[in-house]
């Protein structure tokens, strides 16, 4: 109801649920904002004219119970303001963090100077995003290098990706078209060409578009290869000779730490014990496990916890691909030597095999 108060050309075009409760606050915060400064001015400016020199204005100091009151209501005015402007602010920050169950998980990396995502069918794009119109989309996003922030004007969606960490955000377009992507987040030299888009399409030409893209293992798929390869399977499973502990059915649920602390098992765990494995080791198990950092892609650590969280439940963790070492797959974190911008990744990448020990997550 308060877009009408924004002319067009100062705003962009709103095509989200989140974007109309973005620009309602902003309206909100830019009505009481002015205001409190046109009151305060007024004052200033009446003050200054009654009381000038020379005037016949009565000088003196208030009656006690005047100025009181006056305090007393300017302080409960103020805090009421505040406390709505929390209110409101917060809720909306509340919604934008909690996705619907049903969302579409599309998998996010930045990279200098590109965006690359997959989706759960495992359409790969580069600087292109392809989503349906009318369907909450959950972002999983990270960086392959530095800091890159995810920015949709329309959507009135922000957030930042980045390295060696995972973050989220969500949105539901309500308009079909195509929209600017851009990176907010000053990233070197050439930040100002990470642009890219956002395809909305209607429901049935998203479901034509899937159709004909190159058929592509899904990133839990993806996951069960680098999860045999690198040697995972030898440790996380029940038949394994290595003291480690089982993944199978383990995605959400509160495990034991030692020290007596617990933790649940999501995205920032798994990411936390591969990378930081001596950080939050399982009770009842040595810390043995050697850190990866630096040894996998961001876009590979996306698919061993893809695998973890979907596949785990689905597949035998004891190695039932079996898989050389030698074996190319292709993760989203590896950008293929013939990759250009606003192109779906074609070419396999190489992903070593090394033997894993240990630990809370392979």
């Amino acid at each position: 109801m308060f877009e009408s108060l924004i002319p067009s050309f100062l705003r962009p075009e709103a095509a989200s649920v989140q974007a109309a409760k973005v620009d309602a606050i902003f309206i909100g915060l830019l009505l009481i904002s002015s205001a409190i400064v046109l009151l305060v001015v007024g004052l200033v400016v009446t003050f200054a004219i009654r009381f000038r020199r020379g005037s016949p204005a009565k000088r003196g100091e208030l009656p006690n119970i005047v100025s009181r009151e006056f305090e007393i209501g300017w302080t409960a005015a103020t805090l009421f303001v505040f406390i709505f402007i929390f209110w409101w602010a917060t809720s909306i920050e509340i919604t934008a963090y909690s996705p619907p169950k049903n969302a579409i998980e599309i998998h996010v990396v930045g990279k200098q100077w590109m965006w690359k995502t997959q989706g759960p069918s495992g359409a790969r794009e580069i600087n292109e995003l392809h989503v349906p119109v009318g369907a909450p989309v959950r972002l999983l996003l990270t960086s392959q290098d530095v800091i890159h922030s995810f920015y949709v004007p329309a959507f009135r969606l922000k957030r930042d990706a980045l390295p060696y960490q995972q973050t989220e955000a969500w949105f539901e377009a309500t308009k079909t078209g195509t929209y600017h992507l851009l990176c907010s987040e000053y990233c070197g030299t050439d930040h100002s060409r990470m642009l890219g888009r956002v395809i909305v399409m209607e429901p049935q030409d998203y479901a034509q578009w899937l159709t004909k893209q190159p058929e592509r293992d899904g990133l839990a798929e993806l996951g069960e290869r680098l999860f045999s390869e690198r040697g995972c399977s030898g440790c996380h499973n029940a038949g394994s000779k290595v003291h480690a502990p089982s993944l199978a059915g383990i995605w959400g649920q509160s495990v034991p730490l030692e020290g007596g602390r617990t933790a649940t098992v999501d995205e920032a765990y798994i990411r936390d014990s591969i990378l930081q494995p001596e950080r939050d080791v399982v009770a009842g198990y040595e810390p043995i496990m050697p850190s990866y950092e630096g040894k996998l892609s961001d876009g590979e650590i996306q698919s061993l916890v893809a695998y973890i969280r979907h596949g785990t439940d689905r597949f035998d963790l004891i190695g039932s691909l079996n898989l050389s070492p030698a074996q190319n797959i292709c993760a989203p974190g590896e950008t293929p030597q013939d990759a250009q911008p606003n192109q779906t990744l074609r070419s396999p990448a190489m992903v070593p095999g090394a033997p894993v020990s240990g630990g809370a997550q392979p």
